[in-house]
């Protein structure tokens, strides 16, 4: 459903409540835009770091335009109702990654003012937590969620929206049961999916582990998250995980029967008899090139194709700082690049993701600068 948002609005008095990556971040952000920002947390040492990062003061006055509670998922709700209490003429929002579970809550108490609540959720953030991993860009070119309901005062989403673009985010108004469906599919499985694969490399022999490449880090980047946090935001929208889950493990009893009927059908001579098993297998792969492609570009644009670059890279100091320089003065710009050590050699593969049509000019530039690139 198409939810229509109006036009931004910068809130000059923001209080934050929550100062771990994504509060303190926030108050980075918005005091470079010259905003009142003011910081409290449960944890007088978490308050003043997040203070002392970000150049907020400790502590909110009375009046305030704004309220952003930055708290764990599992006590949002009761810190939203004590905000909604305190200061009555301000708008409150969240950043917790759950909506209904919030929403209901709210609802369930009939909290005096819920016109005032605007449920939000940045999809920014990392692999560690608290203030100190704090960044200012850490939202740019996020998706920044509005959970809009019939009651929603306009002009509160006015100022969330205001204050999501500011951090550079790309603001998107979804109702709170939608926005909850949509991350269980784009974030709390890939993350239960990460952890999964991580835990199978618990009980393997060194060797084995260290044939670890890119595939196997990429899909297990995020099995690195906050254990408790998680648990917290799985709790929150089990029922949407549970279902997306589901869905998943039908797919994987398919591709499980596939591979046991070609294990089983093997002849004496090599030959493998197991009619349709290759087709699960093909059509499984082509499904997730066809869900891949899908996946947003460069700040929430449409996906673009690059042309990789592949450049040979000695491990030693200096050397990616050196490269980086070359393909500056060459005037190219980088849209993404991975770094794969190779096993027992003192040199990396970096690949370099440009578009299509300066691949050659890149590669001509570097290869004459005496680095050894690939195709």
């Amino acid at each position: 459903m198409r939810h229509t948002l109006p036009p931004a609005a910068l809130p000059q008095r923001v209080h934050i409540i929550g100062s771990g990556l994504i509060g303190t971040s926030l108050a980075m952000v918005l005091v470079r835009a010259g905003l009142s920002v003011s910081v409290a947390d449960s944890s007088p040492t978490n308050e003043a770091l997040a203070a002392d990062l970000s150049g907020a003061r400790r502590g909110a006055g009375e009046e305030v335009d704004l309220v952003v509670v930055a708290t764990p998922p599992d006590v949002t709700a009761g810190v939203v109702l004590d905000a909604l209490a305190r200061w009555p003429g301000a708008i409150v929002t969240d950043v917790a990654s759950v909506k209904g579970m919030v929403r209901a809550e709210l609802d369930a108490r009939r909290v005096p003012g819920i016109e005032r609540y605007v449920g939000g959720h940045p999809m920014a953030g990392r692999e560690r937590s608290g203030a100190i991993a704090a960044r200012i860009d850490v939202f740019e070119g996020r998706p920044w969620v509005v959970a809009m309901t019939p009651d929603t005062d306009p002009a509160g989403v006015a100022l969330v929206r205001g204050v999501a673009e500011a951090a550079g985010a790309v603001v998107r108004a979804l109702s709170p049961l939608e926005h909850d469906a949509a991350v269980a599919v784009v974030s709390h499985v890939p993350q239960v999916a990460a952890s999964l694969v991580a835990a199978r490399l618990a009980e393997l022999s060194e060797d084995a582990v260290g044939l670890s490449g890119t595939g196997v880090r990429d899909v297990t980047r995020i099995a690195a998250s906050d254990p408790v946090l998680w648990t917290q935001i799985l709790t929150g929208n089990a029922g949407a995980v549970a279902r997306e889950l589901r869905a998943l493990a039908g797919d994987l009893d398919r591709v499980i029967s596939a591979l046991e009927e070609l294990a089983d059908g093997t002849r004496s001579d090599g030959h493998v008899e197991a009619p349709g098993a290759r087709g699960v297998l093909a059509r499984t792969i082509a499904a997730g090139n066809t869900g891949h492609a899908r996946i947003p570009g460069k700040h929430g644009a449409a996906p673009t194709a690059y042309a990789l670059v592949t450049v040979l890279i000695p491990d030693e100091p200096g050397q990616l700082g050196r490269l980086f320089r070359d393909v500056g003065d060459a005037g190219i710009n980088l849209e993404e690049l991975n770094l794969e050590h190779n096993l027992g050699q003192p040199f990396g593969q970096l690949e370099l993701s440009v578009v299509p049509a300066v691949a050659g000019e890149l590669t001509e530039v570097l290869r004459a600068r005496g680095w050894s690139v690939h195709d």
